[in-house]
């Protein structure tokens, strides 16, 4: 029976969707910020695989047909952004303002902790893209000598806590503009962060498509200029 499922890519997919299914409607029941779909899902599969004795390669090669999905489903999010660019033009230097900020001090926060914690250099590398896409981060950790795997599982948890805890800590901090609002989710927390944003609002959700853009490339500049100091 592991057998059959180990070479079967319907099971993959199958298990994906239905967990992320579970885990949505637990979140739609019981509206817990702790009850994230991405989190919980990803519990799930991990424990059904442990379970089968199946490996996580063989799970990503039969999710390959869904990770080609990826791509255009992050490229949709700038159907947002596209309707209420009017209205976000007059935002423009505020938002670049924003994200060159919270980019800086993101690259800049982790890397004195780095430091103070005595991490190796490597892991450091790996550390510094933690709030870009997965695209980039894994790229770019690779290319100024960090560890691609570990700068993945760092960006996937930077943008699940930032789904969670993200709109809490825009009402701690008292952001009620949406414009800010979406700075802050695509600036710290990506592509996961800007699912949680446009469900907020349609403008949070397009300020936060821009914001996650701009931070991709500011980060790989600032980056790539600082590791020729590291």
């Amino acid at each position: 029976m592991t057998d059959f499922l180990q070479g079967s890519s319907f099971f993959a997919v199958a298990l994906t969707l239905i967990a992320f299914s579970a885990a949505s409607a637990c979140q739609k029941k019981w509206k817990l910020a702790v009850l994230n779909p991405i989190l919980l899902s990803a519990a799930a599969v991990i424990v059904v695989l442990k379970l089968l004795d199946i490996p996580n390669e063989t799970y990503q090669a039969g999710c390959q047909a869904l990770s080609f999905l990826l791509t255009p489903a992050t490229l949709c999010l700038a159907i947002s952004f596209y309707e209420r660019f009017q209205r976000l033009k007059k935002h423009l230097a505020a938002v670049a303002a924003g994200v060159l900020a919270g980019t800086v001090a993101s690259i800049g926060s982790v890397y004195l902790l780095c430091r103070l914690f005595r991490l190796e250099e490597a892991l450091t590398l790996s550390l510094l893209p933690k709030s870009v896409t997965t695209a980039i981060g894994a790229a770019l950790s690779q290319e100024i000598g960090g560890i691609a795997a570990v700068s993945t599982a760092v960006i996937i948890i930077t943008g699940i806590l930032g789904n969670i805890i993200g709109p809490a800590l825009c009402r701690l901090l008292r952001f009620k503009s949406e414009v800010a609002q979406g700075v802050a989710f695509g600036t710290s927390a990506h592509v996961i962060g800007t699912a949680r944003a446009t469900e907020l609002s349609e403008l949070t959700g397009a300020v936060s498509s821009l914001s996650l853009t701009l931070a991709g490339i500011v980060t790989c500049i600032v980056l790539s200029l600082l590791a020729q100091f590291l």
